[in-house]
């Protein structure tokens, strides 16, 4: 069995859906054969876990499942071992930045 990173991709709809489209990217740990199986098995999670229930404003919230986007393998599982990268491009690298250290600041304030 190997271990992978998959990405699932929800879509988040609110009452009748009229607002900006909402999507939730999870990073799932899978355990698998291959890759084949890995996208089966994350596929099936994101299928399972859809879940509709009604807000504090008494309107429908539905999550409903897009698909598996991502699946990387683990080569190993060791202290400090990468398990998924994005490289983002910015129109304002100092915005950026600035942004990156405020939910840095975030975490440790919460920690």
């Amino acid at each position: 069995m190997n271990w992978y990173v998959t990405k699932l991709i929800f879509r988040i709809i609110s009452g009748d859906g009229n607002h900006p489209a909402q999507f939730d990217e999870q990073l799932r740990l899978i355990n698998a054969d291959n890759e084949q199986a890995a996208f089966k098995k994350a596929s099936s999670i994101g299928i399972d876990i859809q879940d509709s229930f009604t807000n504090a404003q008494k309107q429908m919230v539905r999550w409903q499942f897009v698909d598996v986007t991502e699946v990387n393998p683990i080569n190993s599982l060791t202290d400090g071992a990468e398990l998924h990268y994005h490289i983002h491009e910015a129109p304002d690298a100092d915005l950026y930045i600035a942004w990156a250290h405020h939910k840095s600041a975030l975490l440790a304030i919460n920690n």
